[in-house]
């Protein structure tokens, strides 16, 4: 007899907010395909990065002109002189992203309902307290 009176108010509570689903990441931002073409892009990106010339720029930064082997150095170049496996390494950094992002997204879906809650809760204490502020038009005494 307790159980049943303890749980005929929670059925009579308000169940819309039980038969909502819960927030989710856009299916487009979830989907693996769409975390591949992003480390794809990423890896194009990089790779153009790479090709970037700053010669000039270096050497007028140390207040000099630069001499024609300076101008065609490219951030690939420079990034090669202390690691000549720089490529390599690169390729395999962005390659590991791509479960990364996935785990992220997942980790993202699964703490959504709780981080929407939360906003909710802060939303309506902040009403709350803007209900309770005193009206500026309010005679002083």
């Amino acid at each position: 007899m307790r159980k049943t009176l303890f749980f005929v108010p929670l059925l009579l509570t308000a169940s819309p907010a039980l038969a909502q689903s819960a927030p989710m990441l856009p299916p487009e931002l979830a989907n693996p395909a769409m975390i591949h073409q992003l480390t794809g892009t990423m890896q194009a990106l990089s790779q153009a990065l790479m090709n970037v010339r700053i010669g000039e720029a270096r050497a007028a930064l140390e207040g000099r002109d630069a001499t024609p082997q300076e101008r065609n150095m490219t951030v690939g170049d420079y990034a090669r002189r202390n690691d000549p496996n720089f490529d390599r390494h690169m390729h395999q950094q962005i390659a590991s992203v791509e479960p990364q992002l996935q785990r992220g997204v997942q980790a993202m879906n699964r703490a959504l309902p709780a981080v929407m809650q939360a906003l909710d809760e802060a939303q309506r204490a902040v009403d709350r307290a803007v209900t309770n502020m005193p009206d500026p038009t309010y005679p002083r005494r």
